[in-house]
């Protein structure tokens, strides 16, 4: 194997009957980040149940056919195609065959926190799939020589592959107009990448915005002030946005019963969950499953992939 594989098939964690994926440094000297084909990074990179990540994952698909699905949205593959999945949402690949191109995995501090890139990221996040156009030539010259570094381990490696991730993201944000409009340098836009960023945290759907406040060293006041001006929503708002979109994750992707889902996303009455899915969906939970149809995964299966020798 070799010694830059940042993969443990032997780990997996379970959160909420989803397999949970990480990203492990076996060793001092590797980074937390990786960088291969959908062969070399290993058979779940291109996994067909629905499963979770503690990492960032950029995919630029090159060939093959069939669809990815994030968060319940599903969207066929017509390639070039470029795919950003970011900690704590649920993809797959479906019916997925002959795929090939480039895959990037990384830990945010990876990123050493830089606030635009986060928010780039959880932009581009918003869809399965962007078509990468006039990018599409860089963009793959560019991942092409990240590989190779990656590889060779020369002097300097590092700080090459860091500026060379930003740079990606850059010009993955130039594939989709729509999303580089909603990224703002502004105070108010850099406290709400923060508070997305805690929201999307396990179990953050059940904290109240005070503690989101008192986290962010702000009154809950300053907090909704600056959420609402970069995103026109409250603090509030996005917190119900937010359980919404995970119960529909634990819906679609897991066997949890309807009374299971209400507690994960902070709902002790049941029947005030149905209430609010409701009123969020024009749905009842359990019309939403059915119309989604099950797609669960199989547990015995495990959740970190293979070593890139197939062994």
């Amino acid at each position: 194997m070799s010694q830059t594989a940042l993969m443990d098939e032997s780990r997996h964690t379970r959160s909420l009957d989803i397999p949970l994926h990480r990203l492990d440094v076996p060793l001092p000297h590797l980074l937390p980040f990786a960088i291969g084909t959908f062969d070399t990074i290993g058979a779940l990179s291109r996994a067909n149940f629905p499963h979770r990540h503690t990492f960032y994952e950029i995919v630029y698909v090159t060939g093959g056919h069939g669809a990815h699905v994030l968060d319940s949205t599903q969207q066929s593959l017509h390639p070039p195609q470029l795919c950003v999945i970011t900690p704590g949402q649920i993809h797959h690949w479906a019916d997925a065959e002959q795929l090939t191109g480039h895959v990037v995995l990384f830990n945010e501090d990876f990123l050493l926190s830089r606030r635009q890139d986060v928010a780039a990221l959880r932009s581009l996040s918003a869809g399965p799939g962007h078509a990468p156009g006039e990018q599409s030539v860089p963009m793959e010259a560019l991942l092409a020589e990240m590989e190779s570094e990656y590889r060779a381990l020369r002097p300097g490696y590092r700080t090459l592959l860091r500026a060379s991730l930003q740079i990606l993201i850059v010009r993955a944000l130039r594939t989709c107009s729509s999303a580089e409009e909603t990224i703002t340098h502004s105070r108010a836009g850099e406290v709400t990448t923060d508070f997305t960023r805690l929201l999307r945290l396990p179990g953050g759907t059940c904290r109240s915005v005070d503690s989101y406040a008192q986290q962010l060293g702000m009154s809950a006041g300053h907090l909704h002030a600056l959420v609402r001006q970069s995103t026109g929503l409250t603090p509030g708002a996005l917190i119900r946005l937010q359980r919404t979109l995970e119960a529909k994750r634990l819906l679609v992707a897991t066997e949890m019963t309807i009374r299971q889902v209400a507690g994960a996303v902070g709902f002790r009455d049941p029947a005030y969950f149905c209430r609010f899915f409701r009123r969020e969906t024009g749905m009842s939970p359990g019309e939403f499953r059915a119309d989604t149809g099950e797609n669960h995964h199989d547990p015995r299966i495990q959740s970190i992939a293979a070593r890139p020798d197939g062994s």
